[in-house]
């Protein structure tokens, strides 16, 4: 197994989106979304891969969900995010990329964290997990001012699980 990598864009009171949305348009962190993750596999739940309005290109998806008959072109469905990774195994670097109650579940499974800490509270109905310093370390840290294309300034945080 490759290096388990969560990557999400959360508020300062980790809201994640609302409505199956997020809540914000940040263009180049959609940038570094598409750079990071092409070519390889993301992991996703159900609503998050429903939410896409079609499969995003040069990535395998992989979509959980417990219904049990589920089939969508371009995703390949499990039934738990250990069923995921195994499908993942060959990957280099999966990428977990939502929604909420996924990023809880994955937290003691991943190695890394890509983190777009969108400099703003929000209302929301998901939500990023609380990253505990005890077992994360921030290895990077790039601050993107709000400009003409940003709504709100944001910050690219990397984490590494600490040893």
């Amino acid at each position: 197994m490759g290096v388990v990598t969560m990557i999400a864009a959360a508020a300062e009171n980790n809201a994640l989106g609302k409505d199956n949305d997020l809540v914000w348009h940040l263009p180049d962190d959609f940038k570094r979304f598409k750079k990071l993750t092409s070519g390889h596999h993301i992991i996703m739940g159900r609503k998050t891969f429903e939410s896409f309005p079609k499969p995003l290109p040069n990535r395998t998806h992989i979509v959980i969900t417990r219904k049990k008959d589920y089939k969508k072109e371009g995703a390949v469905v499990v039934h738990s995010l250990k069923e995921a990774l195994d499908r993942a195994k060959e990957d280099s670097q999966p990428f977990i990329i939502g929604g909420g109650e996924i990023y809880h579940q994955a937290l003691s499974m991943a190695d890394k964290i890509e983190l777009t800490r969108v400099h703003g509270s929000f209302e929301a109905d998901a939500f990023f997990p609380e990253i505990d310093e005890d077992n994360w370390e921030l290895t990077a840290s790039e601050f993107h001012p709000k400009d003409e294309s940003h709504n709100y300034s944001f910050t690219y945080l990397t984490y590494t699980r600490a040893q």
